[in-house]
């Protein structure tokens, strides 16, 4: 599978709609596809007004409980909707086969700081849109 943005620009919109678990689910890849999903994950938590903070200390749960404790947390996230998006990206992380000289723990906490530093930037320059019906 390749990323939306090898050799081109790649537009905010290209970025939304990118789903980051297919990249998760294939580590260890290029440093490209990791910024690109950690972009479009920023992107994905910021819709749904998602604190940096969140992050960072599920970043902290990975690194400091494991992958399978943290998919076991009944409610990894604050909000429901925010929960449900990252227990997608756990999942798949954790599909990458045992046995690989990577390490998918340490992996995944550092891209989740990389995506909460994304998403702190972000919050401070764009507003997220409002839900419909707010």
């Amino acid at each position: 599978m390749s990323a939306p943005g090898i050799g081109r620009r790649v537009t905010e919109a290209e970025l939304a709609a990118m789903d980051p678990a297919p990249l998760l689910a294939q580590w260890p890849y290029g440093p490209h596809h990791f910024a690109e999903a950690a972009i479009a994950a920023a992107i994905a938590l910021h819709h749904l007004h998602t604190r940096p903070r969140s992050l960072t200390f599920l970043a902290e749960i990975v690194r400091r409980g494991g992958l399978a404790f943290t998919l076991d947390l009944p409610e990894p996230m604050p909000v429901p909707a925010q929960g449900a998006l990252v227990r997608e990206w756990l999942t798949a992380a954790a599909s990458v086969k045992d046995g690989t000289p990577f390490d998918v723990e340490t992996a995944l906490a550092r891209w989740f700081d990389a995506v909460a530093a994304i998403l702190g930037m972000r919050m401070s320059l764009v507003r997220p849109p409002t839900p419909r019906g707010e």
